[in-house]
């Protein structure tokens, strides 16, 4: 692929619907902000058969799916997808959990358990970010470092602080 073609298949800009998902406590708010900041330094990101990017994603919430609104960067609607999130739910909850014992264990237990727990946080994060991808791919293409940011973005929505 050239890297004019690559330059248009990305996100250039992610907004919230602050209706829908709403705002957060400050440290959840950062963490959001870090987030987004990671997925739009570097992505890949193609609508499937569409190739006028790059793109802008607007993510909402209705009832338990996210929402998807790409558009083209001058604002021109590409395609709105609705993302089931109960395929995610498990996954999501199994990865707070783990990052509870991540943290703790930072307090008080040895490098090696540490880096035990760590090694489970990046594997079930690894988990997400591939069920996201497989989700994704009939009507979205990421590839899989997009789709880990992407699930860290969805983690942070669903980040209680």
């Amino acid at each position: 692929m050239s890297a004019k073609a690559a330059s248009k298949q990305r996100l250039v800009a992610i907004t919230l619907d602050e209706a829908s998902i709403g705002r957060s406590n400050p440290d959840t708010e950062h963490e959001r902000a870090v987030a987004i900041y990671d997925l739009l330094e570097l992505n890949s990101f193609k609508p499937v058969g569409h190739d006028g990017g790059p793109y802008k994603l607007h993510l909402s919430i209705t009832g338990a799916r996210l929402v998807f609104d790409i558009r083209t960067q001058d604002d021109e609607p590409v395609m709105a997808h609705l993302l089931s999130l109960s395929p995610l739910r498990r996954i999501v909850k199994d990865y707070f959990t783990i990052c509870d014992s991540y943290y703790a264990a930072i307090r008080t237990a040895t490098p090696d358990k540490i880096e035990a727990i760590d090694m489970g946080r990046r594997g079930v994060h690894d988990e997400g970010s591939r069920i996201l991808q497989e989700r994704l791919k009939s009507k979205v293409d990421v590839d899989f470092d997009t789709a880990r940011r992407l699930f860290t973005l969805i983690c942070v929505l669903h980040w209680k602080g």
